[in-house]
């Protein structure tokens, strides 16, 4: 009889030892797919902020260009195909936009992101040079809070 007591406890103690090893490795796991989740969504804010910050900086260095082609005698260059240079980055600045708005969970970034590109698309419709220059460093300091701000969400 002891010995059937004893076959028992063993079996019912290696049932207990695998139930907690199972549950350990699961709880393990699950912590692995977490971890990978958040460092993939980690790693996509950064691309995706990162894009639409040289996509702002491209489009405000063309609306800048086009602003002396404009305002300048002689023009260095033809206004109406810088122009079109313009509305292709600007469709680019919209879509890393449209990205990002996606990928981040804070509001108040979604809203500053769009703010930065809707001041940039201001910029060619100023028309004294001083206002221009305030401009400039407006949306220059626009981005780089922007992308201060990004950081905190990675």
């Amino acid at each position: 009889m002891e010995t059937i007591i004893a076959s028992g406890i063993a079996v019912l103690g290696t049932l207990l030892g695998s139930g907690i090893t199972l549950a350990f490795q699961q709880r393990t796991t699950d912590r692995s797919h977490q971890f990978a989740r958040r460092e993939k969504l980690r790693q996509e804010r950064l691309d995706a902020y990162s894009v639409y910050a040289g996509a702002l900086i491209n489009y405000r260095r063309c609306l800048v260009h086009l602003w002396f082609c404009e305002h300048e005698q002689p023009s260095p260059e033809d206004p109406d195909a810088v122009r079109i240079r313009a509305y292709d980055l600007r469709s680019n600045a919209q879509e890393a936009l449209f990205r990002v708005q996606m990928l981040t969970d804070d509001e108040a970034l979604s809203r500053a992101a769009g703010d930065v590109l809707a001041d940039i698309t201001a910029m060619p419709k100023v028309d004294s040079r001083d206002e221009f220059d305030a401009h400039r460093v407006r949306t220059r300091d626009g981005i780089s809070r922007l992308v201060s701000r990004g950081k905190q969400h990675l």
